[in-house]
C-alpha cells in the first residue's frame, strides 16, 4: 500500500450542526451538504491541505454503508492532529474552536516533549490536538 490518505471521514449525529461547527466555527471551506437526493448520501466535504479532504457523514449512513452496527462513540479511539507554527497559534486555534462550540478538554500547555499543545472536542466528541512542535519544520 502506498501512503496516500486522501479522505478522513467523521461519523456525526447531526450533520447540520457539525457543518456549522467546521464551516462557521473553524472556518473550513466547504460547498455545504451534498448528496441529499440519495438515501444515506448526505455528506459535507471540506478541503484541507493539497490532496486531503475531511468528510462529515451521519453515523447511521456510515453504519449502513459498511454493514456494521452503529456502536457507541468513544472520544479516545482517534485524535486528529493539527500542527501549527507557534505557541501563539496553538492558543488562537484553541480559542477559535471554543468560540465555535468546541469543548476544551485540555487547555494549551507546555508539554513534556518540549512543545505546546491542547485538545478540544467537536460537537460529536471527536478529539483534536492542536500542537506546536519546535523540532518539526513549520507547517507553513
Amino acid at each position: 500500500m502506498k501512503p496516500r490518505i486522501t479522505l478522513i471521514t467523521l461519523g456525526v449525529d447531526d450533520l447540520e450542526r457539525s457543518l456549522r461547527f467546521y464551516r462557521d466555527g473553524l472556518g473550513l471551506k466547504t460547498e455545504g451538504i451534498v448528496g441529499k437526493q440519495f438515501e444515506h448520501g448526505a455528506v459535507a466535504f471540506f478541503d484541507l491541505q493539497a490532496g486531503l479532504k475531511l468528510a462529515l457523514w451521519p453515523r447511521k449512513s456510515l453504519a449502513h454503508d459498511t454493514g456494521l452496527p452503529a456502536g457507541s462513540p468513544s472520544a479516545t479511539e482517534l485524535s486528529i492532529g493539527h500542527n501549527v507554527a507557534s505557541k501563539a497559534e496553538v492558543y488562537a486555534v484553541m480559542e477559535q474552536a471554543r468560540k465555535g462550540g468546541a469543548v476544551i478538554v485540555k487547555p494549551a500547555h507546555d508539554t513534556f516533549w518540549g512543545g505546546y499543545s491542547g485538545y478540544f472536542q467537536d460537537p460529536d466528541q471527536h478529539l483534536w490536538e492542536v500542537a506546536w512542535n519546535p523540532n518539526w519544520p513549520s507547517p507553513d
